[in-house]
């Protein structure tokens, strides 16, 4: 898979260089330069507005201690898009434009989350595998993973469908390795 992504961007100049010439062919030099600098302009204004909005929600975040409202994938999103606009080329163009649009990005962001959520799955199945191999006992995990619950996952309890901690109960012990000790301030010598 690597390799036909380095690929397919090693031939992206070329494609949009003899897209370009059709285009220029087709409509016009002067017009294909027009539609290029209003998309590199649309691009521009794309990152202004998504960088503004960036910012104010991760402020808005830090200053209250909650996580953004709309997350942080719809900044990025409109960010890429905006860079693809603000490449020149229509191929790069046709892409920001889906990352853009406001009816096409929540199905990217639907794909974008289903996908990772299946790498995360396999990355996690995969480590404990490995694990278990070396004889480590995996803990349970939170329901759901990184990204909240999922289909398989019991919202309740425990990922193999255990009972719920409530606030009063003590969470369950960790019978894996347990290394005991105390920690001490270190005092730096060069004060005196």
């Amino acid at each position: 898979m690597p390799l036909l992504t380095v690929l397919a961007l090693m031939a992206l100049p070329f494609l949009e260089v003899w897209l370009m010439i059709v285009v220029g062919g087709t409509i016009g030099v002067p017009w294909t330069l027009a539609a290029l600098v209003s998309l590199l302009i649309l691009g521009v204004a794309v990152l202004r507005r998504a960088g503004t909005k960036a910012f104010r929600d991760a402020d808005e975040a830090m200053r209250t201690g909650q996580q953004p409202r709309g997350g942080m994938l719809e900044p990025l999103m409109l960010m890429a898009g905006g860079i693809l606009l603000a490449v020149p080329g229509f191929l790069t163009a046709a892409l920001g434009l889906l990352l853009v649009l406001p009816f096409t990005r929540p199905l990217l962001r639907w794909v974008f989350v289903g996908w990772a959520e299946r790498r995360m799955r396999k990355m996690q199945d995969r480590m404990e595998e490995r694990m278990a191999d070396h004889g480590m006992r995996v803990p349970n995990q939170a329901p759901g993973g990184p990204f909240g619950t999922t289909a398989g996952a019991d919202p309740k309890g425990s990922r193999t469908g255990g009972p719920a901690q409530g606030p009063d109960q003590e969470p369950p012990r960790s019978r894996g390795r347990t290394i005991q000790g105390h920690f001490e301030p270190v005092e730096d010598d060069d004060k005196n």
